[in-house]
């Protein structure tokens, strides 16, 4: 049917469903004349990288404003920030794992109870590249983990429970055709690699702790680029295990800085 779906069978049994960080609720809020029509759903890190691009997406559908009036649907919480352009709505998610994943169990429930259809999530941002030109998109066939694995380990109660980090092939196909009407910015699929951490995770040396040396460094990013991966960040295997749970087509595209 195209619906969001949610697997919680608690959800039927409460009376109202507050998104506590995202200050709305099923109560408070009527949430499919709100958000009904949205189709597609940009996240990001930064809460004004998110603003600015919802304002260019004003811009760009042609909508009316000059795009300096969008407001943030969730100024009531200081943890997340929202805004919409017509059915995009562009959603920061913070730095890491827990943050991103606090954010997508709020944001897929948001779009199951307002009744949401055939909708495309796209995580965009930064990240660091691996044996990549410097300005070039990565866009993820799979997140993998710090040891290349195409998982995401999530500890539930006691048990660590395991979950599939492909994302949408179709879509990453469709994105890359369409970044050839870009030539300023050189786009290829890679595997991303998430890691829980941006200092020793990442095999950085200028953090306050590091116990392995330049070598060491080197040799295991060689090791990450001969696995397949192209880029470095700290939420994809979050983000593509609670989209494919949840029947959201999703994509990353991450910009390589350095």
């Amino acid at each position: 049917s195209g619906l969001v779906l949610v697997k919680n069978p608690h959800l039927d049994l409460m009376e109202e469903d507050v998104l506590y960080h995202l200050d709305l609720g099923t109560k408070t809020h009527n949430l499919p004349a709100m958000f009904g029509d949205i189709k597609f759903v940009c996240v990001g890190g930064s809460p004004n990288r998110m603003r600015a691009f919802a304002q260019f997406m004003q811009r760009e559908l042609g909508l009316a404003g000059d795009g300096q009036d969008v407001a943030d649907i969730c100024a009531g919480s200081d943890r997340y920030a929202m805004y919409r352009a017509g059915p995009v709505l562009s959603i920061s998610h913070g730095m890491g794992i827990p943050s991103i994943s606090i954010m997508l169990h709020e944001l897929i429930k948001l779009l199951h109870h307002a009744k949401c259809r055939d909708v495309t999530i796209i995580r965009i941002g930064t990240s660091g590249g691996l044996g990549i030109e410097a300005g070039s998109v990565v866009i993820t066939d799979t997140a993998v983990d710090s040891s290349f694995q195409p998982r995401f380990e999530q500890v539930v109660l006691d048990d660590v429970v395991v979950r599939s980090t492909e994302l949408d092939r179709d879509l990453a196909e469709e994105l890359l055709a369409c970044s050839r009407e870009i030539p300023d910015f050189p786009t290829l699929i890679g595997h991303t690699m998430c890691t829980y951490d941006f200092y020793e995770g990442q095999g950085r040396l200028d953090g306050a702790l590091c116990s392995f040396s330049s070598e060491k460094k080197l040799e295991y990013l060689r090791r990450a680029y001969d696995a397949g991966v192209r880029n470095i960040e700290m939420e994809s295997t979050a983000f593509a295990a609670l989209c494919g749970l949840c029947g959201l087509k999703g994509e990353s595209c991450r910009f390589h800085l350095l």
